[in-house]
C-alpha cells in the first residue's frame, strides 16, 4: 500500500525545493544523499546509490581465492632510450 502526503514546493535560495515528511523519509530509509530522476511526468527520488559498498569484503573474498593478482603485465619498453639514462 502506497503512501500518498500533499506538500508545496518552497523557495530555497535561487532554487526551489520540497520537504519530505519524516514518515516518508522512514519508510524510505533515505539518508542525507538522493538520486533524482525524471519519468515521464514523474519525479523519482531514491537513495543514492553507493558505489564501493562493500567492495572490502568482495576484495577479502577474492584473496581467500587467490583472485586478487594483477592481470596486467609489465610492459616491456617500447625503446632503447629509457634504457639509455643512468641516474
Amino acid at each position: 500500500m502506497s503512501t500518498v502526503v500533499s506538500t508545496k514546493i518552497v523557495k530555497i535560495g535561487n532554487s526551489q525545493g520540497i520537504r519530505i515528511p519524516k514518515l516518508l523519509l522512514d519508510q524510505l530509509n533515505l539518508g542525507e544523499s538522493v538520486e533524482l530522476e525524471v519519468l515521464g511526468n514523474q519525479l523519482v527520488v531514491r537513495p543514492a546509490a553507493c558505489v564501493r559498498h562493500e567492495w572490502d569484503a568482495h576484495f577479502r573474498q577474492m584473496a581467500e581465492h587467490g583472485d586478487d593478482q594483477l592481470v596486467d603485465q609489465p610492459m616491456a619498453s617500447l625503446t632503447t632510450w629509457d634504457n639509455e639514462w643512468e641516474w
